[in-house]
């Protein structure tokens, strides 16, 4: 008797245990869908009443039904539209679905299909809900809008020991100080001058760089860019720093170089050292871009016009604070281009190390806030 009774138990609970263990499965976890409508809208009505005779009975799907008057509502259908880049919900609005990563419009048979396609991709991958999504994306955003300033000086800073720009530097301040039998002034004017262009054109440069991001509007797809190429510029410096001079390194072609002194040797004023100022910016621009293109990639995404002024002035002070040295530095005396030269040779290794661990810590914390905003 006891043991018929154990077994009627056993019964008894199987059910619910199958129950329960079906519900631990993955194809029983319900993912969200979420659906924003309009109270005698046809077309929302038709999009309900596919959910409520498609989606329902077919999938495991739970759906979230809002109800736009409702001023929350509204705001919240207006801030998934704008973080899933969904112009057409903005600009005709219900109904609106999103599922997982994707956000539809309208009620069509061919929406209707998509949506149904969603589901099957969402169901297969378990996604998560679009609400966690943008929970995520918010705090990737707020994450990137903190990250720009100390990225902007940080690369700043490696930008400005980068040895293609001061290399030519030294070169105009050793022409300037034989041709002028060691006059102080030529050389500060030289040296001043040569900067100013340095720091005029790179501004100019970079705001019209930014300016046609925007303008464009593939700002998400060149942070993506910058991102790869932070990692990328990275591994090439540290590159340079094991094995420096073994195929392409991020400095002055040693072929270039008689051609730069040959240039810099017929400028002795002022003026000619703006221009070459000017030239080299252009010249060299391939060698001394890269954590410059890097953070205008950051800025047309996180800043407003304004900002990314203001910003840009601030990184072009910094690029251009290791020239102002070497210039005061020659021109008062107190040191000849010959010795920053060979000081200069004797540290580029570690500059390349320096400039190498930043860009490519740079890089991996840009694809991980681009992870995360996926999430």
């Amino acid at each position: 008797m006891k043991r018929r009774a154990k077994g009627n138990k056993a019964r008894r609970f199987a059910p619910l245990l199958a129950f329960f263990l079906f519900s631990l499965s993955p194809s029983a976890i319900a993912f969200e869908i979420l659906f924003f409508y309009e109270k005698g809208c046809p077309e929302c009505a038709k999009i309900d009443d596919f959910f409520q005779q498609r989606i329902k009975p077919n999938y495991q799907a739970s759906i979230k039904s809002y109800e736009i008057r409702e001023p929350e509502n509204a705001r919240l259908m207006i801030t998934l539209a704008r973080f899933y880049g969904a112009k057409d919900i903005l600009e005709k609005g219900t109904p609106a679905v999103f599922i997982d990563d994707k956000a539809f419009q309208g009620s069509s048979r061919a929406i209707q299909r998509k949506i149904e396609e969603a589901v099957r991709a969402a169901l297969a991958k378990k996604a998560p809900s679009p609400l966690s999504r943008l929970a995520a994306g918010k705090q990737a955003e707020k994450l990137k809008a903190h990250l720009t300033l100390p990225a902007l000086v940080g690369a700043a800073a490696v930008d400005s020991i980068n040895p293609c720009a001061c290399a030519v530097l030294v070169l105009l301040l050793g022409t300037i100080l034989l041709a002028s039998r060691r006059k102080k002034r030529a050389v500060l004017g030289a040296g001043l001058s040569f900067t100013a262009a340095c720091y005029i054109s790179y501004f100019l440069m970079g705001l019209g760089l930014y300016s046609a991001v925007r303008v464009s509007g593939i700002q998400h797809d060149i942070y993506i860019a910058v991102s790869i190429l932070a990692v990328f510029l990275g591994l090439w410096n540290i590159k340079d720093f094991f094995w420096q001079g073994r195929w392409f390194s991020i400095e002055v072609p040693k072929s270039w170089q008689p051609l730069l002194r040959r240039i810099t040797s017929h400028i002795t004023s002022t003026m000619g050292a703006f221009l070459i100022g000017l030239l080299i910016s252009l010249f060299l621009l391939p060698c001394t871009s890269g954590p410059y293109i890097v953070i205008i990639g950051m800025l047309s995404n996180t800043a407003t016009r304004l900002q990314a002024i203001w910003l840009l002035l601030l990184y072009n002070a910094i690029f251009i604070l290791p020239f102002l040295i070497i210039t005061l530095a020659v021109g008062l005396g107190f040191t000849t281009p010959a010795r920053v030269e060979r000081w200069r040779q004797e540290k580029l290794r570690r500059f390349h190390l320096i400039t190498g661990l930043f860009m490519l810590a740079l890089g991996m914390t840009l694809i991980t806030l681009l992870l995360l905003r996926k999430i």
